[in-house]
């Protein structure tokens, strides 16, 4: 094909598009999105808004949007009750800063490392256990809380930080994740590094994750925000080991004027999580695209 029959095909296909592309269709799907993005980000919106409510305007009917005056009340009232607890509100902050971290650490380390010979390696049992992989992501929450349970206080781990980070590192959907992703690495790149004489390990570590680095990075915002948030359930009941978010539910819990404590506490507790899905959706997108989930 010459360089003018080239030009030829690229000014058609150009012009094709052209033609194609209504400006009609294109305003009404960006208004569909539009609505769908408000009604989305509405309860957000209000969650910021309440916080900086005073408490007329919390229990205005219908309620405002924005607060037409903006008060800092409610983040004063919590931090003296927050001075006020029994526990030092540092060690609230220590509990959870020890089970997000070691549970996303865990998780990304162990699903990763399981997640490599299930995509690159065959054996016999392979596929069954995949398959039993899948089949444990259709499984709610709660109908595993039973079993779960029953197994922490078998391995005498109730009261303690373990009760939580164990089953956070045992979850299978890191593991589902990472040998999708894995299975897209080329093996010939692998081979090659074997015939270099690289070992399992240093293959694992310095070719195989840097490259599967959206998937891994993904686990670490899905499970830091579930692990951010855990109030330690029916497994931890000694106070200097309940995580923060426990601590600031006690102090939301009273009466009706705590209603602005109970909105700065709401507005503290999403903060964290939407701003690292804001910095980071576009890893996440990339990849549940790439490893087929909906």
């Amino acid at each position: 094909m010459t360089g003018v029959q080239r030009l030829k095909r690229a000014f058609n296909f150009k012009r094709l598009r052209k033609l194609n592309r209504s400006l009609g269709g294109d305003m009404a799907l960006l208004s569909l999105l539009l609505i769908f993005g408000i009604f989305s980000a509405f309860p957000l919106v209000m969650t910021a808004s309440n916080a900086f409510k005073s408490l007329d305007e919390l229990f205005l009917f219908p309620p405002r949007i924005l607060p037409r005056n903006v008060t800092f009340d409610n983040f004063r009232d919590l931090t003296e009750l927050i001075g006020n607890s029994w526990i030092p509100f540092t060690r609230y902050f220590f509990n959870t800063l020890l089970i997000t971290i070691l549970g996303t650490v865990g998780h990304v380390l162990i699903a990763s490392m399981c997640a490599y010979p299930l995509a690159k390696y065959k054996f016999p049992g392979r596929s069954l256990i995949f398959t039993l992989v899948v089949y444990s992501l259709m499984f709610a929450p709660q109908v595993t809380a039973v079993p779960n349970y029953i197994i922490i206080t078998r391995l005498r781990l109730i009261d303690h930080p373990s009760a939580i980070i164990l089953p956070a590192i045992a979850s299978s959907l890191g593991l589902y994740l990472m040998k999708q992703f894995m299975q897209q690495i080329p093996s010939e790149l692998l081979e090659s590094a074997k015939i270099d004489g690289a070992s399992e390990y240093r293959i694992f570590f310095q070719i195989v994750m840097p490259l599967v680095k959206p998937a891994w990075l993904t686990l670490v915002i899905l499970l830091f925000q579930r692990l951010w948030i855990t109030d330690g359930g029916s497994f931890i009941f000694s106070e200097e080991y309940k995580p923060v978010s426990y601590a600031l539910r006690q102090i939301a819990m009273g009466t009706i004027e705590r209603a602005g404590t109970i909105a700065a506490v709401s507005f503290v507790m999403m903060i964290v999580p939407v701003t690292f899905f804001i910095i980071s959706q576009s890893k996440i997108v990339e990849t549940f695209s790439h490893s087929g989930m909906k």
